[in-house]
């Protein structure tokens, strides 16, 4: 089922990563979070943010527990303007060595441009329809997995760590309903062409536990669970519920955005990705680790939302701060009547 595996390790040199992530993710009990805010989340906001600001946002996401929070895309600034301070942002952070800080390059000139800034991670993708692909990067499936193999050799000879994300994993804002087997032959090529994780995202949020459960049946005859993640974006309020399906399918692996930064293009006016400080409440909820501290996770989506001029999007983040509130009054309540 797997049997390429081994060829491809050794064929890129990379035979040690792969078990060093099984190791990370085998407990049981733990779920890395990924936190996505800082490049997924802001790449479409409108108003130019300023480097500082994002610095700020990295370092206090890192700060907080978390183990991987993706930096920036080092795509034209012509086509994402938000992200035109790539290289400035990327060496202006402080990097904790216990935080993988990855990246996104597109393309050869990305990738080189992330060499160039001493990235040690990269993120790739490829959608699984032929409209998303063409409208999203103007080439067709197989362009796009053609280009997506030649980026991913050179950074693994590079020694560069890569991650692969598939979009459009249960719908297609252009082609409906996605069929299963695609989303697992994708995902296949990906691993094969060396990923040590591959990020499925539920791109436009229209996924159900059902359509979750269907995809990541075809997917895991191809793939091993510890090699997954999950993306899923909140557009239509299953996130969670699609998460914690891919937790009872073994996955420990969640991408995550905090205050639920970043909208969907094709729902305008609807939520983005699943809030950070959501996911994390479930998860500590249902007993797992994630070394993620929530109160400084409310307190970072908070800032950064009021930066932004808008409330956050965390449904736990905004119910947490009112709780706050409301104690710290009943305190200050307290105290007056002893005087």
């Amino acid at each position: 089922m797997f049997s390429s595996l081994s060829v491809v390790s050794k064929r890129l040199g990379q035979s040690s990563l792969r078990s060093q992530v099984r190791c990370l993710s085998s407990t049981k009990d733990f779920v890395k979070i990924v936190e996505v805010g800082p490049r997924d989340g802001l790449q479409n906001e409108k108003q130019i943010i300023p480097a500082e600001t994002k610095i700020e946002l990295i370092e206090r996401l890192a700060n907080a527990g978390l183990p991987v929070v993706e930096v920036t895309s080092f795509v034209s600034p012509k086509w994402v303007p938000q992200m035109g301070d790539n290289k400035q942002v990327f060496t202006g952070i402080r990097k904790l060595p216990n935080v993988n800080y990855p990246v996104l390059t597109p393309n050869r000139r990305g990738l080189e441009g992330a060499i160039e800034a001493g990235a040690e991670e990269v993120a790739l993708f490829a959608a699984t329809t032929e409209s998303f692909n063409r409208k999203n990067t103007n080439c067709s499936t197989d362009e796009a997995i053609e280009r997506f193999s030649e980026v991913a050799k050179m950074a693994l000879d590079a020694n560069l760590r890569v991650r692969g994300y598939v979009s459009c994993v249960v719908g297609c804002p252009y082609e409906g309903e996605v069929d299963p087997a695609k989303v697992a032959d994708l995902s296949q090529r990906l691993y094969e062409a060396g990923c040590y994780e591959i990020s499925l995202g539920d791109t436009i949020g229209v996924g159900t536990a059902g359509s979750m459960a269907r995809m990541l049946d075809h997917v895991l005859k191809v793939v091993p669970s510890e090699a997954l993640a999950v993306h899923c974006h909140d557009t239509y309020g299953q996130a969670l519920a699609n998460i914690l399906k891919s937790l009872e399918y073994g996955i420990r692996v969640v991408d995550s955005s905090v205050a639920g930064l970043g909208g969907c293009p094709y729902a305008p006016g609807a939520k983005g990705n699943v809030a950070t400080e959501d996911v994390v409440y479930m998860l500590q909820g249902l007993g797992y680790e994630t070394n993620a501290n929530l109160d400084q996770l409310v307190d970072i989506g908070n800032w950064i939302s009021d930066k932004l001029g808008r409330p956050t999007n965390s449904r736990a983040g905004a119910a947490l701060t009112v709780a706050r509130e409301r104690q710290a009054k009943l305190k200050e309540a307290a105290a007056a009547a002893k005087l």
